[in-house]
């Protein structure tokens, strides 16, 4: 189990696929709220991922991201998860984005790891 204060982080370059972009083109070529939710949310699994038993996975609870500045592309990207909560079942992480010492954005993301079982009643009782 994990405990407040331990960290994860994640390292890449911000490449053409991770620019805002919609079906009427680029927006900017800044690092997009889509993308960066998306890596946020996979550099705070990795302790899910550490956590979870072989008949259980993890799904998330909330992301809340505020941005301080862009990262464009071409720049290297890193994020900085930390264990805010750690409870039972419960992963709560507060999460930095930053360009050198430059912040880019900040937030908190939530997981929950569930049975497997359990999940796939969901899914069937929402098809039903």
């Amino acid at each position: 189990m994990f405990a407040p204060g331990d960290k994860k982080s994640l390292r890449f370059t911000v490449g053409e696929q991770d620019l805002a972009a919609f079906e009427t083109g680029v927006v900017h070529e800044f690092y997009g709220t889509f993308a960066l939710g998306r890596d946020v949310e996979w550099t705070c699994r990795q302790f899910v991922l550490d956590m979870k038993e072989a008949d259980e996975e993890g799904i998330g609870t909330f992301l809340n991201i505020k941005h301080h500045s862009p990262a464009l592309l071409g720049e290297e990207v890193s994020i900085e998860a930390e264990v805010i909560l750690a409870e039972a079942h419960t992963l709560d992480c507060a999460f930095t984005v930053k360009v050198g010492e430059r912040l880019v954005a900040s937030g908190t993301q939530g997981q929950k790891i569930l049975k497997k079982e359990k999940l796939e009643r969901v899914v069937a009782s929402i098809k039903a």
